[in-house]
């Protein structure tokens, strides 16, 4: 008689399997990884990014704000300049955040919730961009996987070998940028996605680690195995949640310093080859 191996509890880390569906953001995919959003990385509802989010730490205004756009549907998102006045009095939220819809029209489960498939997140210049730290660019054919060069290169930039800092995540940003300016002769970077970029390390630096400096093999953990670095000492924050207020302050600082000049410096609005 065989016996059916047990599936994870929530909680547990199972890596996916080939038929199951990831982003390319690493945080997504841990949270998928340890169940708290669907293994198969299918008919996420907006309700599962909250509360997996929630495990990252965040409060729920700034989950909030980080859901609830990317459920809108991509025909809000594409005929935003058609929109009416009324249109715009009757929903200000769909149209203020319609650039960032990923939904197909009508995209819903079998209950009838309005869902996504986390491979729907590659959706380029949305929220994925090019010069991503563990990404190729959208033009090189998959914006999607990690690359194991690229996590490598990100393991190295850390000065010490024990943490990764801020400078440490900037200095390999504007490597990035001056790679990927030579590789891609189509490169998108510019406003938004510099802007989006210094969010992502801001979260990285707030969630994982204690705002200037994250450990290492934490790192390791989040962008190799795509895993929740518990292993290695980490845990969400229990006394108070990251807010809205404290990740942008520290995004807009890391922007600040991109944008010095210097070689490599990234303005927040810079290129469009």
């Amino acid at each position: 008689m065989l016996v059916q191996p047990k599936s994870p509890r929530r909680g547990d880390y199972a890596p996916p399997t080939p038929n199951d569906l990831r982003s390319p953001c690493p945080s997504l995919n841990a949270l998928a990884n340890h169940g708290y959003l669907p293994r198969d990385g299918r008919n996420v509802r907006a309700s599962d990014f909250l509360n997996g989010l929630s495990q990252l730490g965040l409060g729920s205004f700034l989950a909030y704000t980080l859901t609830h756009p990317v459920f809108l549907e991509r025909s809000q998102r594409d005929t935003k300049a058609r929109s009416s006045w009324w249109s715009i009095i009757s929903n200000p939220f769909a149209h203020a955040f319609a650039a960032f819809g990923m939904r197909e029209s009508g995209q819903e489960d079998s209950e009838g919730v309005a869902c996504l498939n986390l491979d729907q997140l590659a959706l380029h210049n949305v929220v994925e961009h090019d010069v991503s730290l563990t990404r190729r660019d959208f033009a090189q054919g998959d914006n999607l996987a990690p690359q194991p060069d690229l996590i490598e290169e990100l393991l190295a930039s850390s000065i010490n070998g024990e943490t990764i800092t801020m400078d440490d995540f900037i200095k390999l940003r504007r490597r990035r940028y001056e790679q990927q300016k030579a590789d891609n002769p189509k490169l998108e970077f510019q406003g938004i996605q510099v802007q989006i970029t210094c969010g992502e390390v801001a979260m990285i630096l707030k969630v994982f680690g204690n705002g200037n400096e994250v450990p290492v093999n934490y790192v390791k953990a989040l962008f190799q195995d795509e895993r929740l670095p518990r292993g290695e000492g980490w845990s969400r924050r229990r006394w108070w949640t990251l807010g809205l207020v404290e990740l942008n302050t520290l995004a807009s600082k890391i922007k600040d310093i991109l944008g010095r000049p210097g070689e490599g410096a990234i303005a927040a609005v810079n290129v469009v080859h």
